[in-house]
């Protein structure tokens, strides 16, 4: 993995140290779950879904649906997958590839194992002079494109190999996948004092799909920052009835105006 990568993570990792990333091609012990196994929707997302499951049904005393033990596994996933590719562009303007073929996910400990082959910066950029294949691209708009690209490439077999267990359609599953982009990166920012910037970054690359709110003041009950609503709910509300997501689209303005959530 060229080193440009290795910084942004160690970055990501001391801000929030239940996501630590580690370079080398994805391992096949017992506990880590291939990117590609997931895509390919079979026996090992069946597991990583029943392990979720299982994890949900003793911290709650509930067992969850089915298509919801799989839309929860599903974020399980995402969140953290999706910092894989925006943390090093928010942090250094570098966006790596990492098609599934390259990505291991270790529930348990929260790892990863990323094997990074191509990415892609600005042309001032020293990491364009770093051994490997490096891309440049002449403005941020280009970059973002990158952005998009990279995120689109391993996010799209991901969605289709649990898109039968969900039981969504493909528009739902990419809404989800928007909501996992912006809220995984809000988080992050928030940690490292950078939440505006985040705001203002996930407001040009997602456009539409971003719809931040500024702060409400005149609420005494509103959060002191940005706020906004999900695109899709999890349901997890069917597993703990008491417990309420942070910006849920099923709550009232009162209730969904919070910081960014994190993976449960």
């Amino acid at each position: 993995m060229p080193a440009t990568c290795l910084s942004s993570y160690a970055r990501l990792s001391a801000a929030f140290p239940g996501l630590r990333v580690t370079a080398g091609p994805p391992p096949r012990d017992a506990g880590w779950v291939s990117a590609a196994d997931l895509a390919r929707g079979g026996p090992e997302l069946a597991a990583f879904v029943a392990g979720d499951a299982d994890r949900l049904a003793g911290e709650h005393g509930r067992a969850p649906r089915p298509d919801v033990a799989a839309g929860l596994a599903l974020h399980r996933y995402l969140w953290p997958a999706c910092l894989l590719f925006t943390v090093p562009y928010f942090l250094h303007r570098r966006v790596p590839r990492l098609p599934v073929d390259d990505v291991a996910f270790h529930p348990a400990t929260g790892r990863f194992s990323v094997r990074t082959r191509q990415l892609t910066c600005l042309p001032g950029d020293p990491a364009r002079r770093r051994p490997g294949t490096v891309t440049t691209v002449r403005t941020d708009a280009a970059l973002r494109g990158a952005l998009r690209s990279a995120l689109a490439e391993h996010l799209t077999p991901v969605l289709a190999g649990f898109a039968p267990h969900v039981r969504r359609g493909p528009r739902t599953l990419w809404r989800n996948a928007t909501d996992e982009i912006a809220e995984g990166l809000w988080y992050i920012a928030r940690l490292l004092g950078e939440e505006d910037r985040a705001v203002a970054e996930l407001g040009a690359l997602l456009t539409a799909g971003a719809r931040f709110r500024a702060p409400v003041t005149a609420a005494p009950w509103a959060p002191d920052g940005p706020s906004r609503t999900r695109l899709t709910c999890c349901l997890f509300y069917t597993v703990s009835p008491s417990g309420t997501c942070s910006g849920c689209p099923r709550t009232p303005d009162r209730d969904r105006l919070r910081h960014p959530a994190r993976a449960r």
